[in-house]
């Protein structure tokens, strides 16, 4: 005569269950923030998905249950810690009350509050590094990243030709002129930044508020000059 059956296990409770729902909730979030620290530390070459599950402490293969390749992997972190916020700022922008020179100022300000003082900004020197082996992602920032910023400033320079506080500029050359100094900090951070014996150390706010009101004094008709304070 055969043994009596086990009896079932008994369902989770409800406590159970929803941690296990926010924990498979919280998987995505924790994946791209595993990615960004890598990516930022090692670069998109060497980083294998393999650390970066184990690093947010999942598997492999659940790792590709949500980004099905270590390409689509940076996409979803660029998206998560620099795209995916330009829809707010240029809301930001467009309600701004200041003059043009103030504007200037507090967009570049507010960048490197966001980005630049962040893990983010080690993604540009990443790109700028990886740019010819991987022209996928150089095309997919290019697209995400830097054509929204560019287009953000030019709204920002547009918008102080219409109130007669800029002066008849060519637009295109002063985009690139107020976007310099941001990339030069970005490469700054993530390259001589950390090594005070190598160079003096440099005050990112100082810098940008004086990167703001040289770009200002030549941007702005003489009637409508700000300085920073």
């Amino acid at each position: 005569m055969s043994p009596p059956a086990s009896p079932p296990p008994p369902p989770p409770d409800a406590d159970t269950r929803h941690k296990r729902e926010r924990r498979k909730e919280a998987r995505p979030g924790e994946l791209l923030d595993a990615a960004l620290d890598l990516f930022v530390e090692k670069g998109f070459a060497a980083t294998r998905v393999e650390e970066v599950a184990a690093r947010a402490g999942v598997s492999k293969g659940t790792l590709f249950l949500y980004f099905p390749s270590k390409v689509d992997l940076f996409k979803a972190v660029v998206r998560e810690a620099i795209s995916g916020r330009f829809d707010e700022w240029k809301a930001e922008m467009d309600s701004f009350p200041g003059d043009t020179g103030e504007l200037v100022r507090e967009c570049m300000l507010r960048w490197w509050e966001r980005i630049g003082n962040t893990r983010a900004s080690g993604i540009t020197k990443l790109v700028m590094s990886e740019a010819g082996s991987f022209p996928e992602i150089a095309a997919f920032y290019t697209q995400e990243v830097i054509e929204p910023g560019n287009v953000l400033v030019r709204t920002i320079l547009e918008r102080g030709v219409k109130r007669g506080e800029v002066r008849d500029i060519d637009i295109d050359s002063a985009c690139h002129s107020i976007i310099a100094p941001m990339i030069f900090l970005t490469m700054w951070k993530h390259s001589l930044g950390p090594c005070c014996a190598v160079q003096p150390t440099l005050d990112p706010r100082a810098f940008i508020l004086a990167q703001a009101d040289i770009l200002t004094h030549g941007l702005l008709k003489p009637s409508t000059r700000t300085h920073s304070t």
